[in-house]
């Protein structure tokens, strides 16, 4: 028998994952995931627009990706935020407003840390104003790159400096987690993302997501470690244990990404003051 997350959604997604992967921790397969069932999120007046438009949402999730290959030195600092640069949990040095980041730390410095929830804060406010305006092409297209970025706050691979596994020395570690994992095993995930809701402040919510994935990077990284034990490489027994050790936080984050793309949709839509989307 077929889990319910299996049913509509998981068909397109199927097809979705056949595509070429792109670099990044959280890959390509994984942003297109997270796009696709965050529809599933949405209610009746609103999800329409968005059914309509799963398949574009589901290709262009992964621009963001495209940019960051093709321009890494203006736009990477888009897709991280080190955590670990400020302190211990729950990283009070680091104010969330922005301009009281500038002013604290300077541009440069905040920039070479990364600035992920405030990037989530500025395509929020474009997918509300081009839902205001009645830009449905711009809302699209905004709506895809909110989602992408959405993702990555629940990546925590983009929450900290170790982000690729080298600093304990484990090289990969992200690929293997965020790809690899999503790759193998993705038809199987019982992903049921909650209803979407609205949020009062998206930039604060993007910074609770950040640090809510960056508590599960201890975890991974033992699992790494526990699923490499006795192996000389990354074999396919070494993803099955790893799977077995780390697979539910990979569920868990990217359901919990879907909810989240899910809301911030619906709030860029209430605060452009509920306009009637079309049907396409």
């Amino acid at each position: 028998m077929i889990p319910r997350s299996l049913s509509r959604a998981a068909v397109l997604a199927a097809v979705l994952l056949a595509a070429p992967q792109l670099a990044g921790a959280w890959g390509a397969n994984a942003q297109r995931l997270v796009a696709n069932m965050a529809v599933e999120t949405l209610p009746p007046d609103i999800r329409v627009f968005f059914e309509a438009n799963r398949y574009f949402l589901s290709r262009h999730v992964t621009d963001p990706l495209d940019l960051l290959s093709k321009n890494p030195s203006t736009e990477r600092r888009n897709h991280f935020l080190y955590l670990d640069h400020y302190g211990k949990f729950p990283f009070d040095s680091l104010p969330r407003d922005y301009k009281a980041a500038v002013a604290k730390f300077t541009k440069t410095k905040l920039e070479a840390s990364g600035v992920l929830p405030w990037q989530i804060g500025v395509y929020s406010q474009k997918l509300t104003a081009a839902l205001r305006d009645h830009d449905w092409e711009q809302a699209r297209l905004a709506a895809a790159y909110l989602a992408a970025y959405v993702a990555q706050a629940h990546d925590p691979f983009h929450t900290t400096e170790n982000f690729d596994g080298r600093l304990s020395g484990q090289p990969g570690v992200d690929l293997r987690f965020g790809s690899s994992l999503v790759d193998r095993f993705s038809v199987f995930f019982p992903m049921r993302p909650n209803d979407a809701v609205f949020l009062r402040d998206p930039t604060d919510h993007a910074f609770d997501a950040c640090m809510s994935a960056h508590a599960w990077l201890e975890n991974i990284l033992l699992a790494d470690r526990r699923a490499r034990e006795g192996l000389s490489d990354y074999t396919d027994d070494y993803y099955d244990r790893f799977y077995n050790l780390a697979g539910a936080i990979v569920i868990r984050q990217l359901t919990d990404a879907a909810t989240d793309v899910g809301s911030y949709w619906l709030t860029a839509w209430i605060n452009a003051g509920r306009p009637q989307l079309p049907p396409q």
